[in-house]
């Protein structure tokens, strides 16, 4: 059997989420899984309930300064340049009308979150074209490179609630979009399953390939591209792509009308119709190759 369609990855699964890897046990004496709610991480004097920046860049510089302020962070220039970077990478707007800008870097603690509302919206690139009206700006410990994930299943659980999202969106001060945001739970992501981006794993694999033509002079800032989305993927994940693309050249087909474009090959009905508009990661049933949801070719 080919070692990359393995039982692990079966032919006629549905979609692939790779497995949970981090354990977190205790961190300065607290059990990071008893943490329950947002509400742990978030305190009021880290919600910002009108947000004076005109653009993106501005709205979450203004928040870092919130986490300065109160010395969750210790260089916030770094952590701008990290996130902005990580921006121009692949928008963090998930849609309708929520961005989740994150970056993972030393914070002096464990997390760092601070949430921001925009009455107006402001333009953050989102898949729906749609302007961003609840900023949700995390910032991590490079020695939890899982608690992203964790945290992001919670908010993606309550976040796709439109009667969830109103609510935070008309919020009439700080007070009662904090109290709003303390009713998120935060979970571990059902049956261990990891909060991962086709588009991210997609961008990796074309830098990856820019990397082998690309001058000496940028390869440098290749690389730094790299570094980035590799700190937010599975260990898992990443270790299946690297041999993909050891093996094939290439590790992500994209899926057009039902047929893989690593092997040219039907999917299943089923398959064709889960993977159309997604941005999870599935695996290929005949070739093994990860595949992603095609972009919409412009009219």
């Amino acid at each position: 059997m080919d070692p990359l369609i393995s039982p692990r990855f079966p032919q006629k699964s549905s979609f692939y989420q790779p497995r949970f890897m981090v354990n977190y046990k205790k961190m300065d004496g607290k059990d990071i899984l008893g943490i329950t709610y947002f509400s742990d991480y978030l305190k009021p004097t880290q919600v910002v309930h009108d947000l004076k920046g005109k653009d993106k860049v501005h709205a979450i510089e203004e928040l870092l300064d919130v986490l300065a302020k109160h010395k969750l962070i210790k260089n916030k220039k770094l952590i701008l340049t990290r996130l902005i970077d990580r921006e121009n990478l692949d928008s963090t707007a998930l849609g309708e009308g929520v961005a989740v800008p994150h970056a993972r870097v030393e914070t002096g603690g464990e997390i760092a979150i601070a949430v921001g509302r925009s009455e107006k919206g402001l333009e953050f690139d989102a898949p729906d074209k749609k302007k961003v009206h609840l900023i949700v700006l995390v910032v991590w410990n490079p020695s939890l490179p899982g608690l992203f994930n964790h945290l992001f299943a919670g908010l993606a659980h309550f976040l796709r609630r439109a009667d969830f999202r109103q609510r935070a969106f008309e919020a009439k001060d700080k007070g009662e979009l904090f109290n709003t945001l303390a009713e998120i739970e935060l979970r571990l992501p059902h049956e261990d399953k990891i909060i991962s981006r086709a588009s991210l794993l997609k961008k990796l694999q074309e830098i990856e390939m820019k990397k082998g033509r690309a001058p000496k002079a940028q390869l440098k800032t290749l690389q730094a591209q790299v570094n980035l989305i590799r700190e937010e993927l599975d260990h898992a994940l990443l270790t299946r792509f690297d041999k993909l693309m050891k093996r094939y050249g290439f590790a992500v087909a994209e899926v057009e009308d039902g047929v893989c474009q690593g092997c040219n090959i039907n999917l299943s009905t089923q398959m064709s119709s889960a993977i159309e508009g997604s941005n999870d990661i599935y695996v290929c049933e005949n070739c093994g190759k990860y595949i992603v949801a095609a972009k919409k070719k412009k009219k």
